[in-house]
């Protein structure tokens, strides 16, 4: 418990960076998610920028199955990050596979 508490306000230090990828996704949840970072919601008002670079990224936003294809990417990705970094897979696909489940 005190190393997730000791993580929490490593985090709370500084603004959270996000870097998303795009897993293989049907794009619903990529809409929602570039929605987010538009002036109508406008997270950067609470300090969350979208990165393009993972060497400045704390957090890795997935959308869609990881499938064979991108596993090498996304591990690599996460490989750049640096510590202490955080994975958060968005919607149906990203956290059980949803549809496209048993395609690959």
């Amino acid at each position: 418990m005190q190393g997730i508490k000791r993580f929490i306000n490593q985090l709370r230090a500084k603004s959270p960076w996000l870097l998303h990828f795009d897993c293989g996704s049907c794009n619903g949840c990529d809409i929602e998610i570039l929605a987010c970072l538009t002036p109508v919601y406008d997270v950067e008002r609470f300090g969350i920028i979208h990165v393009g670079n993972p060497f400045h990224a704390d957090l890795l936003l997935t959308s869609g199955t990881v499938n064979h294809r991108n596993k090498k990417v996304l591990a690599n990705l996460y490989s750049q990050m640096p510590s202490p970094k955080i994975v958060v897979a968005i919607g149906a696909c990203g956290l059980s596979g949803g549809i496209f489940r048993e395609a690959y």
